[in-house]
Parts: C-alpha cells; structure tokens; sequence
C-alpha cells in the first residue's frame, strides 16, 4: 500500500553534522546562518535539514530559528520546490492499483467559516468515476475542520489504515480520514512548531504544508480554493493570488495536474456554521438543493478536476456532470454508502441520507438553546461578516484553541437572510444555536456588528469563485512527468 521506507528511529538530539549518503559534512548551525543571511540554499542542505527533522534529531531551538529565516527571508522557486518534495518524501507515499492512474483526484481549501464543500464534493467526483483519498484536517482558531464536521455523525471514524483506505476507494470511490502518522513526518513537526513561532503566514512554508501532504497521496489531479477576504489567511485577492501561484507552479513540477481557484471569504459559505448544521447543509447539496454560493463551489471545483484527470473536455463540462451527480441521487448514494464504509451504522446512514430533516436532527442532535437576533433598522443586507459570526461560536464551544480540545458540535449559527435582501427593523437575521456556555450580551453586540445594512435597492450577490489560476506555458501534456516530480510507482 506504500511505497518507499520511512524514518529511521528519533534520536534524542541531533548530534551528527555529517549528511547522510555522502561524505560532504554538513552543520545545522551553518544553514540556519546561510537562511538568516538571505543565502540561498543548496537542495542537499534543504535535503539534510527535512531529514533531520523527520527524525526528530534537531532541538526545537534549531527548528524555530531556521522556520524564522525561512519567513523573514523567504525562499527561491527552487528551494520551495526541493523543500515541498523532501517533505513529501520524508515518509511514506501513498500506492495505488495501476488501473487507479489517472483517477486519483483532491482538492484543498486555505479554510473559512462555513466551507462544507468537501462534503458534497468527494463523493460527487466519486459519482462521476474518480477515487478521491481525501485527507483532512481539524479545525483550529476560527476556521471549521472538515474531519469534525464528519464526527458529528455517530459513529464515523476518520483514522483508516492505508490498507481500508484503498478497501474503501475500491468499493465506494471515496474517503475523507485523517493524516497519517506515517505519511510526511517532516510536516507534522514543523505544522506544530509555525503557531507557535509566529511563522504561520509564511509562503514557502505554506506551500510545503499544503503540497507535501497532497503530493503523499500519490494523486493526478489537484485543485486549491484560496480564499481571500477578512476572515482568511489572506485579505487581499493580490496576496491570496501569489499563494495560488506558487502552489500551482510547484504542484505543477512535482508531477500533480495542478489549479487554483481564488474564492470569497467575506461572508460564510452557505447559511449554516457549526459542524452539525454544516453536515445537514452538506446533505441538502448532495440532494441538488441548498445555498446557491455552495452549490457554485462543489461544481466549479468538481468540474476543474474532471477536466484535469480527462473526463470532461471542459471545466463548465465538468461542473454540469457534477450538478448531475448532485441531482440525480448518486452522489447521495455515493455518500451514504461512505458513511457505512467508515463505520456508521447502516440505519444511521441510511436516516440522515433517506430522512427528513427531522429525521436527520434526531441523528445529529440540535443544541438545547435556539436564539434569534433581530436587525436594528431598516435597510438592505449589503454585507454579513464571517470573522465575528465564528468568533463568537468559537467561544461557545463550536472551535478549539490548540489540538485535541474537545469541542460541541452542535453549536452553530443559522443565516435566516441573504445579501441583497431588504430588511424591516425587528426581523431575524440570525440564529444561534448554543449550551454552555451561554451567549452574552457581548457576543450579541458583536453579532450584531456582523450584518451591515445600506440604503439601497435590493440586489444579487456576486459570484463566489472570482479567478483561476492554470499552469504556467509549460510543454508538458495532462499526466506526464515534470521535474522535480515524486516517482509513481
């Protein structure tokens, strides 16, 4: 199911400055300085330095201090390509069956409130012929975690064995799990160490997180929705579209099809926020319905990665298959029988998929306390701000602060109005779903600062998806192997 060994057993420390496979010597204390001087470094250094951390041979010392180099002095296209590709390869990749080749697809969301795409979308491309071995994480701050989402349903189990996860591809197309501890241990190290080194918004360090992890699954195609706006990493369309580049440049070479989509995140996707009502949200996608914005994601990237691995001859072909899938059940079905796959009772799985929505609320469970909030004033809704919507739900349990906290999934938020829509003073705009703790007179003041009305006539929101950003001129057709590409095995 793998192939290539992993680490060797930690050490406690790093003691040896000889680089490994040669008789060059090479000093952690030396690349550290070449980095904090704005050196470049060579791909043996940058190959030496992912190994030791894979190895757990560096004091966390050396580990933030060359995480700070890399930040402030950042880091060529070459350096980010080698250190992307030795992360990758610090662990095991991911093998699949031959007749698999081509089919393997992914995509990956920078976060933002209320982004349940992958739900509906997974098993959509399943639907429509792909395997998708989606690996996902939690949430953290205020951005939701797909793997939590999925928890909220009884029973589903997100840690598969290599092994499972293939069993479970084979038999229904799809899986969402989470990382591995033996896939890209050079990631999970520096992952933990960014947070806490104020090293977290740093290009090639996201990218390598990012493209590491999806270049161990050993897949064809990729797409990346970048988010912009006040509640992502990203504020700007201009520095979301420099990440979206460089992502799509060095997924490029490591041998993945490779875009990138650049996508709103003002707003919440979608009308519902919190993992339960998300889950129940995802599930009125799988059924053709739900919010607009939603439905314009699930099929603009699904219909990117159609197009990308062959099965449409264009993204909008694609997308239109997608919509299919979502509309005429097997998307649904490709869903439930996931659920199953991963450990939900057939009954469940059956209820929430089958069910009314009263059925599905007896499944998930609404939190005990429903409280609405009604507008100020008249006027139109020409905003509502994701930021403080889950600042607020992180509060009341629906986040988590550092890993492994426990967090309520039934805590969440309903949106009970559009942008564009004309409002009367009193109407509820919002409703918040919550137990312990209680919503304060602080946390309704800052929702109220979330919905922005104007004087002005009513009108439709824009699009959700605003650019996409393709490879670059290069020579290489769909499929075929770039420099600096993973070896498929």
């Amino acid at each position: 199911m793998f192939s290539s060994e992993g680490p060797s057993d930690p050490a406690p420390r790093f003691t040896s400055p000889t680089a490994p496979g040669g008789g060059s010597r090479l000093s952690i204390p030396e690349i550290i300085r070449k980095k904090r001087d704005g050196e470049q470094l060579q791909e043996d250094e940058i190959q030496y330095f992912v190994k030791a951390v894979a190895e757990k041979r560096l004091q966390e010392g050396q580990i933030g201090a060359m995480l700070m180099a890399v930040r402030l002095r950042g880091m060529e296209p070459e350096e980010t390509l080698v250190l992307t590709r030795e992360m990758a390869t610090s662990g095991k990749v991911l093998e699949w069956p031959e007749t698999w080749r081509g089919l393997l697809v992914d995509k990956h969301s920078t976060g933002g409130v209320g982004d349940k795409v992958s739900l509906p979308l997974a098993p959509a491309l399943a639907a429509c012929g792909c395997k998708v071995p989606m690996i996902s994480g939690r949430g953290l701050g205020h951005t939701g975690g797909t793997l939590d989402k999925l928890e909220s349903v009884p029973g589903f189990k997100v840690s598969q064995s290599p092994e499972q996860m293939k069993a479970i591809l084979q038999a229904v197309g799809c899986c969402i799990v989470e990382q591995s501890e033996e896939l890209v241990p050079a990631d999970r190290v520096l992952y933990a160490l960014r947070d806490v080194t104020a090293t977290v918004d740093s290009l090639p360090l996201i990218t390598g997180s990012i493209l590491s992890k999806k270049a161990a699954e050993n897949l064809s195609a990729l797409v990346l929705d970048v988010k912009f706006g006040s509640a992502a990493l990203y504020p700007t369309l201009e520095s979301a579209q420099q990440l979206a580049e460089n992502l799509v440049s060095v997924g490029t070479q490591l041998g993945i099809n490779t875009m990138a989509v650049l996508s709103e995140m003002d707003a919440p996707l979608g009308r519902r926020v919190g993992n339960s009502l998300e889950v129940l949200e995802s599930l009125e996608c799988l059924e053709g319905r739900g919010p607009c914005d939603l439905h314009e994601l699930v099929t603009s990237l699904g219909g990117a990665l159609l197009w990308q691995c062959g099965r449409a001859h264009s993204i909008s072909e694609g997308a239109l298959h997608i919509a299919r899938a979502l509309e005429d059940g097997s998307a649904l079905r490709t869903f439930q029988a996931m659920l199953c796959a991963q450990g939900v009772e057939a009954g469940t799985a059956r209820a929430l998929c089958a069910g009314t929505e009263e059925l599905r609320l007896q499944v998930l469970k609404l939190a005990q306390v429903q409280e609405d909030l009604v507008t100020l004033r008249d006027g139109t809704v020409q905003q509502i701000l994701a930021l403080p919507i889950a600042q607020v739900l992180h509060g009341l349990g629906a986040g988590r602060t550092h890993g492994g906290q426990p967090i309520n999934h039934r805590v969440g938020a309903e949106l009970l109005v559009s942008v564009g829509q004309p409002m009367r003073k009193g109407a509820p705009w919002i409703r918040i779903h919550y137990e312990h703790p209680e919503l304060s007179e602080a946390d309704r003041q800052k929702l109220q600062r979330a919905l922005v009305l104007r004087d002005s006539e009513p009108f439709l929101p824009g699009p959700r998806v605003v650019k996409t950003i393709l490879p670059g001129n290069t020579p290489e057709g769909p499929g075929q192997q770039r420099k600096g590409a993973i070896p498929k095995n």
